[in-house]
């Protein structure tokens, strides 16, 4: 199981970027987002993509970022500017075990990185952590989440141009 753990979301300011690193982890291959922040749009919102998309992903707001790390079971990975080289750590990760990912809205605490089993760098620059998330869980799947089905009530058809949308009755 890969579950995402969402740690800073400030409603007012964050939750545009939120909902992307839902949609990014549901659709990357991550089977659930739990975010420190209690935001119930946040959960509606995901929730409908859920309903119209497909998938079985999950999200919960409102959770206690210490309680969720104190009891995790299995391997504790931080995506951070600051850590070790995505390609060095990648092949250390047991993909047997279960699999929580940090990703900060603001600054992480210190607490986090001495936590962590790995503090994993996706370059050295600043970016978003959207990004950061994306690139991980594509490097972790092997690029293996893009044949994922979905089975939901929308199935979009890749075209060259144009949007083509299969509408199923659910």
């Amino acid at each position: 199981m890969i579950t995402v753990l969402r740690i800073g979301h400030r409603i007012y300011r964050d939750k545009r970027i939120t909902t992307h690193c839902s949609l990014v982890a549901r659709a990357f291959g991550a089977d659930k987002i739990l975010i420190d922040t209690f935001d119930k749009k946040l959960e509606e919102t995901i929730k409908s993509t859920i309903k119209r998309f497909g998938n079985n992903f999950n999200i919960k707001t409102g959770i206690d970022p210490k309680k969720i790390i104190k009891n995790w079971d299995g391997n504790i990975i931080h995506l951070t500017m600051y850590g070790e080289k995505l390609e060095k750590t990648i092949k250390k990760i047991d993909k047997k075990n279960n699999i929580l990912i940090i990703i900060g809205a603001e600054k992480v605490p210190p607490w986090i990185y001495e936590k962590a089993d790995y503090n994993v760098s996706i370059g050295n620059q600043p970016h978003s952590e959207v990004a950061a998330l994306a690139i991980f869980l594509d490097r972790l799947s092997n690029g293996k989440w893009i044949d994922k089905k979905f089975r939901g009530k929308m199935k979009i058809i890749p075209s060259k141009s144009g949007k083509k949308v299969i509408t199923r009755d659910k």
